[in-house]
């Protein structure tokens, strides 16, 4: 097996497009940052002055939520193929050595929507 290079990881994203990955081209499509607005109104976030682990952003945790429905996966599935899958790192806009949400914060962001009445 070949030592990996700094190249690698953009040779595979570069394949994933020739092969027309999907999400490339949903993100293209779609532009999820006309969504913060609605998304910070309804989460509501401290500004953080009480401390604590500053939040995920809400479009990347909106985009995560996008990617479960897509392909009908759990919050524990969906934390694993992030970790596992450049497709959807790079949808997310995520590299290899970014915090990754866990599955239960997954479950908190959609329960916070679900609550305020942005999502059913």
């Amino acid at each position: 097996m070949k030592q990996s290079g700094f190249f690698d990881v953009e040779e595979r994203l570069a394949r994933l497009s020739g092969l027309g990955d999907q999400l490339e081209a949903f993100s293209r499509t779609v532009d999820f940052e006309a969504f913060r607005p609605d998304l910070d109104k309804a989460l509501a976030y401290s500004d953080g002055s009480k401390g604590g682990r500053p939040p995920f952003d809400p479009v990347l945790m909106f985009k995560i939520l996008v990617i479960q429905t897509l392909n009908n996966l759990s919050d524990e599935r969906t934390e694993y193929l992030i970790n596992d899958r450049l497709s959807f790192m790079r949808f997310l806009g995520l590299g290899l050595s970014d915090r990754v949400p866990d599955a239960k914060t997954v479950w908190l962001f959609r329960e916070r929507l679900t609550q305020a009445g942005a999502i059913e």
